[in-house]
């Protein structure tokens, strides 16, 4: 959600349908897919981290009130560990599976964050790019550049590969590229003909 995009609009989630829009993330795990999903939804955010400083108070607030900025309330919960998981289920009923994978997310941000580029090794920048970190991500949180975290990655071989998702559950065979981008995989599904054609967006 996005309540943002609209002045005056209540910005509290209950069970009734509101909504400014959709996004659609696929990916291999809930933790990519999540990191994906918060970008699409406005270009100012970088992922699964905090975006605003709430204080202690706003901070329990946001965690016991379903807004649409509980996902970023939850984020600072965890990066500043000043709430545990448990709490953090307590306050919001949030089930433990869900919390787990945005620790997940964080767990890999605290091993990065006192690296430096050179000490970037492939395991820890696959393990980024598999929990869904963009290049932006990572150089921000190590202190570095988007094209120096790219170039380091490409040299060490990690990129993304384009799989297909099977659109009639094994019925029939699948026609239709229906395609996604992931780090989790060894090979394309499906190779690029004739160029080919992205088309890219956002609201």
């Amino acid at each position: 959600w996005d309540m943002t995009k609209f002045q005056g609009v209540a910005t509290n989630i209950g069970s009734a349908m509101k909504s400014v829009g959709e996004v659609m993330s696929i990916g291999r795990t809930m933790e990519e897919s999540l990191q994906k999903a918060i970008r699409m939804v406005d270009p100012s955010n970088a992922g699964y981290q905090p975006k605003m400083h709430f204080t202690k108070e706003e901070l329990l607030h946001e965690l016991k009130v379903p807004t649409d900025r509980r996902i970023f309330a939850i984020a600072q919960a965890m990066h500043d560990k000043s709430l545990s998981v448990s709490e953090i289920h307590d306050i919001t009923k949030i089930d433990h599976w869900f919390l787990r994978r945005c620790e997940a997310i964080v767990k890999t941000y605290d091993l990065m964050k006192n690296k430096t580029l050179d000490q970037l090794d492939h395991a820890l920048l696959l393990e980024a790019k598999k929990n869904g970190y963009s290049d932006i991500q990572i150089a921000d949180c190590i202190g570095s550049t988007e094209d120096d975290i790219r170039a380091k990655r490409q040299s060490l071989g990690i990129t993304p590969k384009t799989k297909q998702i099977d659109t009639l559950a094994a019925e029939y065979p699948a026609e239709t590229n229906y395609l996604y981008t992931t780090y989790h995989g060894d090979e394309d599904d499906v190779g690029s003909q004739n160029g080919g054609v992205m088309v890219l967006g956002s609201g």
